[in-house]
This record gives structure tokens, C-alpha cells and sequence, in this order.
């Protein structure tokens, strides 16, 4: 069983979260073939085109996400939300590079819409992914450090049953054991908003992100969207 949530308390606390997720099993992950690859670099032009000299925060997806930093006692400059990196990184070096079909796609579609999209590696998932508040005893290990290190106390994690802690800073940084590889055929697929409006937002990137994992990586899929209306979705 693999599965996605907003614990009561998040979405009490932030009613405007809305959380596209995609449950994905038998997947076949690989290099991006070439017409991807193409398609890829191809959004990084247009995107890039398109912000031209806009500061990112005035964009109002990023800048809703820069509140939310904000209200969870996080630095928006020092820990930037994973859609406001991802730009940052295609406006200020020029490209972002090719990992694998799944990443890439996940890739294009979070600078299309400027919305934060996690592909998690569900092997070693425990249950259901969860957003709430961390109490200080979950397990974190990320995916560019060696040491396991615990969440701070009431920071916003994505959370296993079993207290192994995916993602840290709500959207900021991944954990090791949840990166995407070629070897990943199960997958938990997130994209989230913060702003008013932001499920229109969703609902289109949800579209064209199904579009793309089934010409792609072929597989099994399950699709929904969560938030105050509907805490959960999962796949028994």
C-alpha cells in the first residue's frame, strides 16, 4: 500500500494547500529517450524566455510558498522552496541537466507551472507519506549528506508510518532513501500549491504530468488531488 496525506492540523492551519499526487506502480524508469530530452531542454528555453528579468518572488506561486517558509519559522532565502530552486538554477546557469525519464518530466512540468513537484521512491515507504508537523523523533538522512539527522521540532515533514522522514522543510530537500532511479518502479508523484487558485494550477499539471509518465514510463497509475476537501488518497 502506498499513499499521500495532509494531516487535519496542516490543513487547519493552511487552508490554501492543495496537493496534486500521482501513485505510480510497475513503472520502467530510464535514461530520457530523445524525443524527452528534446521536449525537456525545449520547456527550459520557452520558461526561461518567459521570466526574462521577472524576480522570482514576484512570481505569485513562488511568492505564495515564500509566506508559507515564512509562517513556519523558515528563512525563503536560505531554504528555498524546490520550484524556486529549480529556477534559480535555470535562470541563473542556463540549463538544468537530464537525470532520468521520471525526474526529467517531473522536472518539466514544476518549471512549467512554477509549482513544486517530488518524485518519492516508495520501496522503502511504511504506509502512507504524510505532511505534518515533526515532534522531533522522526529520522532524516539527505540525499546529499552521510549523517542521519532529526527534523526539528514542529517543522513540516513528509513522514512515513514508520517515522523515516521523505522530505524535510515541507518542499525543500528529499531524502536519500526516496530518490528517483532507473531502478525505481514504485513512485509517489506530489505537486503542491499555496496559492488562491492554485488548484486550477494543479488539475493542468496534473494532466500533462499523466500525459508524460504514460507515453514514458508505462506502468500503473492512480490520480487524485488532496487538500481541506479530502485529507488522503492511497493505493491498498
Amino acid at each position: 500500500m502506498i499513499g499521500f496525506a495532509y494531516h487535519p492540523e496542516i490543513v487547519r492551519r493552511f487552508p490554501d494547500v492543495c496537493g496534486g499526487v500521482i501513485l505510480v506502480q510497475r513503472a520502467v524508469n530510464m535514461k530520457s529517450p530523445e524525443n524527452l530530452t528534446k521536449a525537456y531542454f525545449n520547456e527550459q528555453r520557452v520558461v526561461k524566455d518567459r521570466i526574462g528579468d521577472t524576480p522570482l518572488s514576484e512570481i505569485e506561486s513562488l511568492s505564495a510558498w515564500r509566506g508559507i517558509f515564512r509562517a513556519i519559522g523558515v528563512d525563503p532565502t536560505k531554504y528555498r522552496s524546490a520550484a524556486e530552486a529549480l529556477l534559480r538554477r535555470l535562470v541563473k546557469k542556463g540549463d538544468i541537466p537530464s537525470i532520468n525519464s521520471l525526474v526529467d518530466i517531473c522536472n518539466l512540468i514544476s518549471i512549467r507551472y512554477a509549482l513544486p513537484v517530488a518524485a518519492f521512491d516508495a520501496q522503502k515507504l511504511r504506509g502512507v507519506i504524510t505532511v505534518r508537523f515533526a515532534d522531533g523523533s522522526e529520522s532524516f538522512l539527505a540525499h546529499d549528506q552521510d549523517e542521519v539527522e532529526p527534523p526539528e521540532r514542529g517543522e513540516v515533514i513528509f513522514c512515513d508510518d514508520a517515522g523515516l522522514v521523505f522530505a524535510r522543510r515541507w518542499c525543500w530537500k528529499q531524502s536519500r532513501q526516496s530518490v528517483v532511479t532507473d531502478e525505481t518502479t514504485v513512485a509517489v508523484i506530489t505537486i503542491e500549491s499555496q496559492h488562491p487558485g492554485g488548484r486550477q494550477s494543479i488539475n493542468n499539471a496534473l494532466n500533462d504530468l499523466s500525459e508524460l509518465m504514460q507515453r514514458y514510463l508505462g506502468g500503473t497509475y492512480q490520480r487524485g488531488v488532496v487538500g481541506i476537501d479530502r485529507l488522503e488518497i492511497r493505493n491498498e
